[in-house]
């Protein structure tokens, strides 16, 4: 694992450029990126997560690790209260890989890395030390899905199951909502990397995933058309290389007040416009969600548990 090394030192130390804002943050003296973090590990929650794909959690749960910060920070974002980092504790590396290994020691599926590049020169230690320890479980790398492609390749062999957002194909949409106008080519780019390293997805004789890619879409009020361009871009490029989640869930919080136009649920008739397209595509591979799943409660508590 010792590979990372290097580019840790070139992406990181020297003003961080680990995500494409490239924002340059002296992270290790003190300054803020604009993932809103130092340098010092943080993370507001690592318990089993029951609410993942059910290829990704089944029925023991996955063992999710929410760390604080984000480098995308969009505007309608479900887990604000961590991705702005007002919620979190710091923690070491040590602390960091027990904590792997007593979710592993919980039954949890899996080690699920929840929006972890920022700190990524810290993870990736605290992995090296759980696996010295005996941590097998798979790891799987939960992200918005605006990744540099030198970060995706310097975390084959690491990472077994990818789980990324394409949010958009619109940069328009990307602009006023993420500040990420580069958002689809850089998401499409670091895509591409994530399924030429998985392959074939393998699963277990309990239908869990071993390895392989689920591309999530939360699909916005309002933003239909720009929902179907995303399934047949996803669908015209990796078939079925990939999975693909199409999600409904979308709560609009208070801070989403500025925006309007996203200040309101998605309706069943634009959701089920959405996945009747998947359909009409041809995509099999399609996990879609039913009944109640817009509300608060299935945002975590960040509440520090595990940490």
């Amino acid at each position: 694992m010792n590979e990372w090394q290097d580019m840790i030192t070139t992406l990181y130390k020297n003003g961080c450029q680990l995500c494409p804002r490239e924002c340059g943050a002296d992270r290790i003296h003190g300054q803020t990126g604009f993932c809103g973090m130092t340098d010092e590990l943080m993370a507001a929650r690592a318990a089993l997560h029951y609410w993942e794909e059910p290829c990704i959690s089944g029925t023991e749960g996955s063992g999710a690790v929410f760390f604080s910060g984000c480098t995308l920070r969009c505007v309608f974002c479900q887990n604000a209260e961590i991705a702005a980092g007002h919620a979190g504790k710091m923690l070491s590396v040590d602390r960091l890989a027990d904590i792997f290994l007593e979710l592993q020691e919980k039954k949890a599926n899996n080690l699920n890395l929840v929006t972890a590049t920022h700190f990524l020169p810290l993870i990736l230690p605290a992995l090296e030390k759980a696996k010295a320890k005996g941590l097998k479980i798979p790891v799987v790398y939960n992200t918005g899905g605006y990744e540099k492609t030198e970060i995706i390749k310097m975390l084959d062999g690491i990472v077994d199951i990818w789980l990324p957002d394409h949010k958009y194909r619109s940069s328009e949409l990307s602009a006023k909502y993420s500040r990420a106008k580069d958002y689809p080519e850089k998401a499409a780019a670091a895509l591409e990397q994530m399924v030429q390293q998985t392959g074939v997805s393998v699963f277990d004789k309990r239908g869990m995933m071993k390895k392989g890619v689920i591309v999530r879409h939360l699909v916005l009020p309002g933003c239909i058309s720009d929902s179907k361009d995303v399934l047949e871009y996803l669908w015209d490029h990796f078939g079925n290389k990939i999975y693909v989640s199409i999600m409904s869930q979308y709560t609009p919080l208070p801070h989403v007040t500025a925006w309007p136009e996203l200040n309101r649920q998605v309706t069943w008739d634009e959701y089920h416009e959405v996945v009747d397209y998947a359909r009409f595509l041809g995509m099999s591979q399609v996990y879609i969600q039913e009944g109640e799943c817009a509300k608060d409660s299935f945002i975590p508590a960040f509440d520090c548990e595990g940490i």
